[in-house]
C-alpha cells in the first residue's frame, strides 16, 4: 500500500512542497508514497510549482483506510473530516503539538523551525539521500515563504543554512530577489472574491472549546487592500456566522512595514482585546511588528479564551 504525503486544508506553498519533497525521499528510502493535497493551491503556490516544473499533487480529501503521513500540522480541525479512519504513519511539522492520536507507534519529526520543509531536508540528510534540483527549489521556496524571506520571528539560523544549501543545489544565486517575486504574485488580490482571499491562507482552531479562525494575506504593500477592505469585513462577519465561529480574524500582513492590521469579526470581541492589550476601531487593529500567526497570535489569543 502507498503512503499518501499530505498537508493541511487551504494547503499553502509549505503544506504542498513539504508533501512532495517527503513523498520522493520516502520512495528512495524504499517506500512506496504519492504526494497529494487536500485543497486549491494558492498563487503563490502555483507560482513556485511552475518555475521547477512540477504539477500539483493529487487532490485527495478521504484517507480512510490509506496510510497516511502528516506535513505542516497535528490538529484535527486542519486533517481530513475522516482522518480517524486512517492509519497516521507519521508527522512532519513545525508549529506546536496538536489534537491528533494514534493507534499504533509512528514516525516524529516536529521541530520549532520556520518551516516543515526546512525538517524535510534534515530528514534528507539523515538519510542520506540527495536532493534533486527541481526539488530543492521547491523546498527553498517554501523556507523562504514561511520565514517571510527571514523577516518573520519564526525564522531560525537553521532555516538561513537549509536554504543556502537548497539554493546552491538549484542553482539559485539570489534567491531574495525570487523570494521577493514570489510575495509580489502573492499580492495580487484585485479581482479576486472576498471569501476566497479569506480563505486562501486560513487555518481552524478549537480554543478552549471555542471555535475560531485565523486567515492571513501577506503583501508587498497594504495599500492594496484599500478598495476590498470593506468588503472583506463584511463577508467575515458572514464567514463567521455561517461557520458558527466564535471568533474570526483575517492578518493583512504588510512584509515590508513589517506589522498586520487584523480585521476581526467575534461574539465577543473583547476577548481579543484582551489577548493584545489593544482596542478594536471598526472591528479592525494595527498590530506593530506582527508576521507570525503561529508565534504572534496563536499563543496570545488561545490563552484568552480559558
Amino acid at each position: 500500500m502507498a503512503i499518501y504525503t499530505c498537508g493541511h486544508t487551504t494547503p499553502d506553498s509549505d503544506s504542498i512542497c513539504s508533501a512532495i519533497a517527503l513523498a520522493y525521499l520516502l520512495k528512495k528510502t524504499g517506500r512506496d508514497a504519492i504526494p497529494a493535497r487536500q485543497g486549491e493551491p494558492n498563487p503563490e503556490t502555483k507560482f513556485i510549482l511552475e518555475k521547477f516544473g512540477f504539477e500539483a499533487p493529487e487532490l485527495k480529501t478521504e484517507f480512510s483506510g490509506c496510510e497516511l503521513f502528516i506535513t505542516d500540522y497535528s490538529d484535527k480541525g486542519q486533517a481530513p473530516k475522516d482522518i480517524d479512519e486512517a492509519i497516521v504513519v507519521g508527522i512532519v511539522d513545525h508549529h506546536k503539538l496538536g489534537d491528533i492520536t494514534t493507534s499504533s507507534p509512528l514516525e516524529c519529526w516536529i521541530r520549532p523551525v520556520g518551516c516543515t520543509n526546512t525538517i524535510v531536508k534534515e530528514m534528507y540528510d539523515y538519510h542520506g539521500v540527495e536532493i534533486p534540483k527541481d526539488i530543492a527549489g521547491i523546498m527553498m521556496c517554501a523556507i523562504l515563504s514561511d520565514t517571510v524571506i527571514f523577516k518573520s520571528p519564526t525564522c531560525t539560523d537553521i532555516d538561513i543554512k537549509v536554504v543556502r544549501e537548497l539554493a546552491e543545489i538549484c542553482g539559485i544565486e539570489d534567491f531574495g530577489s525570487l523570494g521577493m517575486e514570489m510575495f509580489k504574485v502573492k499580492s495580487q488580490v484585485q479581482g479576486v472574491p472576498a471569501r476566497d482571499l479569506i480563505l486562501r491562507d486560513y487555518k481552524p482552531f478549537d480554543m478552549h472549546g471555542s471555535a475560531v479562525g485565523i486567515g492571513q494575506l501577506e503583501v508587498v504593500d497594504l495599500s492594496i487592500f484599500d478598495d476590498v477592505k470593506s468588503d472583506l469585513q463584511a463577508d467575515l462577519e458572514i464567514f463567521r456566522d455561517v461557520n458558527n465561529l466564535h471568533t474570526a480574524c483575517l492578518l493583512l500582513t504588510d512584509i515590508m512595514q513589517e506589522g498586520s492590521e487584523v480585521l476581526v469579526s467575534s461574539v465577543d470581541s473583547s476577548i481579543f482585546e484582551k489577548a493584545f492589550d489593544k482596542k478594536l476601531e471598526n472591528g479592525k487593529v494595527w498590530l506593530d511588528g506582527c508576521l507570525s500567526r503561529k508565534k504572534q497570535i496563536i499563543p496570545f489569543l488561545e490563552p484568552a479564551f480559558s
